[in-house]
């Protein structure tokens, strides 16, 4: 169904702000809402964008009209339901390798010295054609640091496990012999990763207590980090000295690509953890005889270099930045000017390039990775011009 639908449809209000471009393209502005403006469909989306569902939701990015995704399309999703914790009672133990054991409430919490971080992020099992699992907010709570600090860690600690409230009934099969067990969802971080300055507890999302669908009260956020390491409904902290192999991190949550080493291909097994260079093109509206492309970049917070778009068979062209968007590990906005659009189908494309000079791969450069996490290639976007 091709069908133009006005873009007052679909954004509320409107914002105007102000871009600048990478490495010195030409200023940009998002224009406000304007009298005419529509949104051109996409034709390789399903009719019907996915209902929120009991255990997840995928954000709609057509609709995204500034940096801060809203809470209540944020996108969700999880492995054992979503767990009621009553704030009043909620208490955060941290054991292990530490000092002084620690149980703090919500409240004590709070009342540590505050941090705030604006940062995005992506399921790594987000890919096309929707790229609904990913969004963006600013957080509000704790630097992981400053809790550990209060803790005292111990010299021989050397993994840091995060365990969510959300717990689930698992068969755990070790050869020929299989168990039934009570799991909590867990993750881990190396002593590192945990004590440096950028993993926080965060308790308010935009300003407002996070929602049960965002791990009320608590959930750790590890900025540049695809969204598994962001353990929703945290509530214990354990610090021990081996490593930790539960099924969302040791088995769960892995990639499974071809390397050629020394001339040989060998079968490589990785976690999942920093985020790998990706944009999309999330809209195209139409104003007259111009089209703007709208698309956004998540990555692991290193700097960027360019992010372009190619129409059909034509030439890479310069994207242009959104300046408000142009915190670390926040997502990035761009756009493109379309000028000179053909009635008939047309194929968008985008690629973004980091100054270390990686560039967003193409399907083709993905060939001998076989499993579906941590899926970044260009993402063609395909449209009907009337």
């Amino acid at each position: 169904m091709n069908t133009t639908h006005s873009r007052r449809d679909l954004l509320k209000g409107g914002l105007a702000v102000a871009g600048l471009g990478v490495l010195g393209l030409p200023e940009f502005v998002l224009p406000a809402l304007a009298q005419g403006e529509t949104l051109v469909p996409f034709t390789d989306l399903p009719e019907t964008f996915p209902a929120p569902a009991v255990d997840r939701r995928q954000l709609d990015i057509r609709k995204i009209d500034g940096p801060l995704t809203p809470k209540d399309q944020f996108f969700t999703t999880q492995h054992y339901g979503h767990p009621e914790i009553d704030p009043a009672a909620f208490r955060l133990k941290v054991t292990g390798l530490v000092d002084k054991p620690l149980s703090l409430s919500l409240d004590a919490l709070r009342g540590m010295r505050r941090v705030e971080l604006l940062a995005g992020f992506e399921c790594s099992g987000n890919r096309r054609p929707l790229q609904g699992l990913s969004s963006n907010a600013r957080w509000t709570g704790v630097s992981l640091r400053t809790v550990l600090d209060q803790a005292g860690v111990k010299a021989n600690a050397k993994e840091f496990v995060f365990f969510g409230a959300d717990h689930g009934k698992e068969e755990v099969e070790f050869r020929t012999q299989k168990y039934e067990v009570d799991q909590q969802f867990g993750r881990s971080l190396s002593r590192e990763k945990a004590l440096s300055s950028e993993p926080m507890l965060a308790y308010a999302l935009n300003g407002e207590p996070l929602t049960k669908h965002q791990g009320s009260p608590l959930r750790l956020l590890v900025p540049g980090w695809y969204g598994v390491a962001n353990v929703k409904w945290l509530s214990h902290i354990h610090l021990q000295e081996d490593q930790y192999l539960g099924k969302y991190q040791a088995r769960w949550y892995r990639t499974l690509r071809g390397e050629m080493i020394d001339g040989e291909m060998k079968w490589v097994e990785s976690a999942v953890t920093h985020m790998n260079p990706k944009s999309f093109i999330a809209r195209v509206t139409k104003e007259g005889s111009n089209h703007k492309v709208l698309g956004v970049v998540l990555n692991d917070g290193s700097p960027l270099k360019t992010v372009e778009v190619k129409i059909d068979e034509g030439p890479w062209q310069p994207a242009t930045m959104d300046v408000s968007t142009k915190d670390k590990f926040g997502w990035k906005l761009f756009t493109y000017s379309w000028t000179g659009a053909t009635p008939g189908a047309h194929t968008l494309v985008s690629r973004v390039t980091e100054m270390s000079g990686k560039v967003q791969p193409t399907e083709q450069d993905l060939e001998n990775k076989k499993s579906f996490l941590e899926h970044n290639p260009q993402s063609p976007r395909k449209v009907m011009i009337s």
